[in-house]
């Protein structure tokens, strides 16, 4: 598989130095690709670079995924309009493995092949580095007007709401450079890759090989990934989509990817599915030929969530996903943790009832008049319960003066009352 015609069909690149493509034909290449290390848990928005690697794995060649311990204490400027919060050691290292752990569900870094990848942290070869031999040694061979003329310190140092670039970011494209000098050195690494941000940073690092070793090295970076409707990618109304499932439940990671529009899905699919070309075509004319079925969404959704969580957890979405849309059964709602159960109904009117209430036992239409304002009055609500309109749990309540008692109760805390077709109520023992 040839590694560049692979991203270009996926419209994964954005800027290439001249001569990468020829060097990856020529010898399996080591290339690294740095990843912030500022939570113990990547976003979707990391991962096109993760996916870049896994591409580049997957064409025979050598991923290395950086852990910008070091840098991560700075706070890289590119895009950034103030300086970030700095973590400490402890906080990086434990954020490190917490990475790790998501990385090898799209990296081999086990077997033998000659090509594994490598997971490195640029703390462990930057922490014992004094400031002095670093000024002598790496910072006399990039000039200060080289370093001006990068975008992300020219849009810092003229931006109005800037305060300014601290000394300790403007350093940081030395920092980048000098990684690069360092896993070019001591791991053969000739590639750096990133978003289309870094591609100042990363030229830094090929600049510094040029000039201090006399070494050749390249950079290739992707595109930043934005919505069809210009609203930033990866952030919901409640902030990123986080792959760690305590963060962001897997049926909601389902159903970021589920709900985007027609013409993210046919972007997305290519960027964030390892699918083949042939795949997608045929995904694609399917959408076209029946939009209303949204076979892009369903599959990119599918594809992801598999490989982020497992199949298991995709199974279990789906199926949460039927009690809102279609005909779920009171076993698939019992089977529901909390967060999932949250999640699913997350914007459905909530009550909150009385546990001592509930313990005596209370007749339903009591309970969705007088407890909870399901309904405004004891006729409607019987009116709707002969017609078969009322659910409880996803079960229909057969007559209003049924007794509900806490053996109702989902996980010992809610009871799910459904109003015709699609209105639900979600009742919630108080504290």
């Amino acid at each position: 598989m040839n590694f560049v015609e692979e991203l270009k069909w996926r419209g994964m690149i954005h800027d290439m130095m001249p001569g990468t493509e020829e060097q990856l034909q020529k010898e399996m290449t080591s290339a690294y690709l740095g990843i912030d290390p500022t939570a113990d848990s990547l976003h979707i928005g990391h991962l096109v670079g993760v996916m870049m690697l896994k591409h580049f794995q997957r064409a025979g060649h050598r991923p290395i995924a950086l852990v910008g311990g070091a840098t991560g204490m700075i706070g890289d400027p590119s895009m950034k309009s103030q300086e970030r919060n700095l973590l400490d050691e402890s906080t990086l290292r434990k954020n490190q493995e917490a990475i790790k752990k998501q990385l090898a569900k799209f990296l081999d870094f086990e077997s033998d092949v000659p090509n594994k990848a490598i997971l490195v942290n640029n703390y462990d070869w930057t922490k014992d580095y004094s400031f002095l031999n670093f000024i002598r040694d790496i910072g006399k061979y990039i000039t200060v007007n080289y370093m001006m003329s990068k975008d992300s310190v020219k849009k810092r140092l003229s931006s109005e709401s800037s305060e300014g670039m601290s000394f300790t970011e403007f350093s940081y494209q030395l920092l980048q450079g000098y990684d690069f000098l360092f896993l070019y050195e001591n791991y053969g690494c000739r590639l750096q890759m990133g978003g289309s941000d870094q591609w100042g940073n990363i030229t830094t690092g090929t600049e510094l090989i040029r000039k201090k070793v006399n070494g050749e090295a390249f950079a290739l970076t992707c595109p930043l990934i934005t919505k069809a409707d210009g609203g930033k990618f990866g952030k919901t109304e409640s902030g990123n989509v986080w792959l760690d499932s305590r963060y962001t439940s897997p049926y909601k990671f389902y159903q970021f990817w589920l709900n985007v529009s027609d013409t993210d899905a046919e972007k997305y699919i290519k960027i964030f599915t390892a699918l083949e070309k042939d795949e997608i075509d045929g995904l694609i004319a399917e959408q076209n030929a029946a939009p209303h079925l949204r076979p892009l969404q369903k599959r990119l959704a599918k594809e992801i969530t598999v490989m982020v969580h497992s199949a298991e957890e995709y199974d279990a979405a789906v199926e949460a996903s039927q009690i809102l849309f279609g005909n779920s059964t009171a076993e698939t709602l019992k089977k529901l943790d909390e967060t999932t159960l949250l999640d699913v109904f997350a914007g459905v009117a909530q009550f909150e009832i009385s546990r001592e209430e509930l313990a005596k036992g209370i007749k339903a239409v009591d309970l969705l008049t007088d407890s909870a304002a399901v309904f405004p009055s004891k006729g409607e609500m019987r009116k709707l319960v002969q017609s078969g309109g009322v659910s409880i749990n996803k079960e229909k309540l057969s007559a209003p003066d049924v007794i509900i008692d806490s053996s109702y109760l989902l996980g010992d805390k809610y009871i799910l009352v459904q109003k015709g077709k699609k209105n639900y109520f979600l009742l919630k023992i108080s504290q």
